[in-house]
């Protein structure tokens, strides 16, 4: 096997990840056959990748192939489909400097409202946690970071827990004392629920809530942990939920931010245009930002995203102050 500073060279990706990394390799190959014109830039994502990050991405892949089941040609498909609307909203994005879209009632119209579209955009954002390396990075940062550092016997929230992938963790970590999701939606709640099932028992049983974060006051349960990850950008006021975000933390309990710099997406309506944006922000609702680390899109260097203004997933752990 040939290596080089660390890393896979093109030659060496499929034969390596057919041979270590099963699960991974079974997914890329449906994928390849769904859709070969995503294969050079996969090919080109995981020749970048190491080996400890290759182990990282075999657990999320077959995680996927889990929550998928049969489906998953379909999920590939729904790849694909992300990739178009993800596509077009970034070329306006390049002609107006802005997100198409402002406001929640019109994401609500085109995009919430719409079931079968909905559903495809879910699935394909699944697959984007193994394929787009500052999504897998953020991953690896929320496990390793965020809960790995957590207290013994953390009460754990998340808000919007979505595909269930980052809520499992904290369920599956043996050093959680509770783990509650909130979420606005009875089918996303439903969804995440069919995905741990999918997933197995393994740790505590999750308590799953329609709950409204804006909808709270100080009567609220407190956290030791909280989890909000890429829900900032869907919202039109995003300083309010911030502000909710600090009456359910315990004192010096923290909070877990994903929020994407400069990504155009079909229902992304609040824009951080700089690294130092997303932090200032964060400081101005009230939070001590105890690490902040920033992740590129897929095959570019952090240098390269700032200068050209591309796709960077901002990663924070945030405190209440004392």
């Amino acid at each position: 096997m040939r290596r080089h500073s660390g890393r896979m060279l093109m030659g060496d990706v499929s034969a390596v990840v057919s041979r270590d990394y099963p699960a991974l390799f079974s997914l890329l190959a449906t994928q390849y056959a769904r859709t070969p014109a995503h294969r050079k830039y996969l090919e080109a994502r995981f020749s970048k990748a190491e080996s400890r990050d290759l182990a990282h991405l075999e657990q999320l892949a077959s995680h996927i192939a889990a929550i998928a089941g049969p489906k998953l040609p379909e999920v590939c498909d729904a790849y694909d489909f992300i990739c178009k609307i993800v596509r077009e909203e970034e070329i306006y994005f390049r002609r107006h400097g802005k997100y198409r879209l402002d406001n929640f009632e019109d994401a609500n119209r085109l995009v919430y409202s719409n079931a079968e579209y909905m559903s495809k955009y879910m699935d394909g954002l699944l697959l984007t946690q193994v394929y787009w390396s500052n999504h897998s990075a953020s991953f690896r940062f929320y496990t390793d970071e965020f809960l790995g550092k957590a207290p013994d016997g953390y009460d754990y929230l998340e808000i919007g827990p979505g595909h269930g992938l980052l809520l499992y963790e904290a369920k599956a970590d043996r050093r959680c004392g509770s783990v509650t999701g909130w979420d606005l939606s009875l089918a996303s709640i439903g969804r995440t629920t069919a995905a741990l099932n999918a997933l197995g028992a393994k740790g505590k049983e999750p308590n799953l809530v329609l709950q409204d974060l804006f909808e709270i006051d100080e009567r609220a349960p407190k956290f030791d942990c909280v989890t909000f990850s890429e829900v900032l950008e869907h919202l039109e006021r995003p300083e309010l939920a911030l502000e909710k975000l600090l009456l359910i933390l315990k004192p010096k309990g923290r909070l877990f931010v994903n929020v994407p710099i400069n990504s155009p997406a079909p229902d992304h309506l609040f824009l951080l245009r700089s690294t130092e944006e997303a932090v200032q922000f964060m400081k101005d609702a009230g939070f001590q930002i105890e690490r902040a680390e920033f992740f590129p899109m897929t095959n570019h260097t952090l240098d390269q995203a700032r200068k050209h203004q591309l796709t960077i997933s901002a990663c924070m752990i945030a405190r209440r102050p004392t």
